[in-house]
């Protein structure tokens, strides 16, 4: 089985509160703030994008720190944008898909259950879309019919030693990316848990569309993962201090996570 190279990509970052990071808050309220992050994988001549951040416009609307494009990241790893063919798409809330047109040549890869919620009845309420842009929605359906989207339906490798597995939880259709790495097998988290807290504690993230869905999504994990320390949670800065940068002149901006 190949084995793969595994980086996360900081590209902003916001300001937080522990209490709003929990179902209930948080009785030791105090700063808890999210970093945000794309990952790339890389390896057996092929390099694979998790996730396309979001654009300095929407990071303004939304009052986040946005600190460089992802794909200026991924260009100070040797990756052009424009040259990927393949990119997953863990979810489409706004920081997980927004940029997406600045991967012209990639196919995407969404669970047909994400693009059944974003495009349905629960969009209705606003408790549901708010983590939504309707432009990268409405961008996500051009792209189907440009026939620039493959649709997952549950678990499915990828590629040799690269697997999505669907969790949901957080949004219907979220899915995880398990990666064959020289340490074992490494598990992309997304917003399956925003922080090792979340799943550590069993205490969910407050923006979710099924809480039990959530819970288990926590348990399946572990199950993918070699052991605790191979998942890698979606918005934890602690991220950013466990692994080390790839070189001195990405340090703050990039860790290998294999």
């Amino acid at each position: 089985m190949n084995q793969y190279e595994v980086y996360a990509i900081k590209y902003a970052h916001h300001a937080r509160r522990a209490a709003e990071n929990f179902i209930g808050g948080d009785p030791h309220d105090g700063p808890m703030p999210l970093d945000y992050f794309v990952w790339l994988v890389r390896g057996g001549g092929r390099e694979l994008v998790v996730d396309t951040g979001f654009s300095a416009a929407v990071a303004a609307k939304r009052g986040r720190e946005h600190l460089r494009c992802p794909t200026e990241g991924l260009r100070l790893l040797g990756v052009e944008a424009a040259g990927v063919k393949d990119v997953v798409i863990t979810h489409l809330h706004y920081d997980h898909v927004g940029n997406f047109e600045l991967f012209p040549s990639a196919t995407l890869h969404l669970q047909d259950l994400e693009m059944r919620y974003a495009t349905g009845r629960y969009m209705c309420h606003e408790c549901f879309r708010g983590a939504f842009e309707v432009e990268d929605v409405v961008g996500m359906v051009r792209r189907v019919y440009e026939g620039r989207v493959q649709f997952h339906d549950g678990d499915v490798e990828l590629m040799p030693g690269v697997s999505l597995h669907l969790i949901g939880g957080h949004t219907m259709g979220l899915q995880v990316v398990r990666v064959a790495t020289r340490r074992g097998a490494v598990v992309l988290a997304s917003d399956a848990s925003h922080f090792y807290a979340n799943m550590e504690q069993t205490r969910p993230f407050p923006i979710v569309w099924s809480v039990g869905a959530m819970v288990d999504g926590y348990w399946r994990i572990r199950e993918l993962a070699e052991s605790p320390a191979h998942i890698i949670p979606g918005h934890d800065p602690l991220v950013m201090e466990r692994y080390p940068a790839p070189a001195a002149s990405l340090a703050g901006i990039a860790v290998r996570l294999d």
